[in-house]
């Protein structure tokens, strides 16, 4: 139910490999799954705070934005940095099957999980034989 188009997914790679960054330093990790009538979705977020993430939803396609912020400290002379700081985004299309309009997120443990129901339309459901069938006329 969830789909994901990228033709410049090789290209990124590539590039990300020229600038010697790995994919969870450019990108949230995320992992989905069904689970009963709705999808699941977990982004990792570590160091970001609640604050600092806007979700919005346009027809059917969820963006996630999050920024981690830079610590500051005029006394700190950095060795090595490997956590990126700034913002990140990422789009996550959906199916048409499922209720873009009641998403619901939560964020805890630097973990943001999104909640997606399906459609009561796309929802399972039994059909009765000769229910909603038309009289033939002889």
């Amino acid at each position: 139910m969830l789909m994901r188009t990228d033709p410049f997914r090789e290209l990124d790679r590539i590039a990300q490999q020229f600038l010697s960054r790995t994919d969870s330093q450019l990108t949230m990790p995320m992992d989905a799954w069904k689970e009963g009538h709705a999808f699941i979705v977990e982004l990792d977020l570590p160091g970001v705070r609640e604050s600092d993430i806007d979700l919005e939803v346009e027809r059917n396609v969820l963006t996630v934005r999050a920024a981690r912020r830079a610590t500051e400290d005029s006394d700190r002379e950095v060795i090595h940095s490997e956590r990126p700081t700034g913002e990140f985004m990422r789009q996550i299309f959906l199916s048409d099957a499922l209720d873009t309009e009641n998403v619901g997120a939560t964020f805890r443990d630097g973990v943001l999980t999104l909640r997606i129901p399906m459609a009561e339309q796309a929802k399972p459901r039994k059909v009765l034989i000769g229910a909603g069938k038309p009289e033939i006329e002889q």
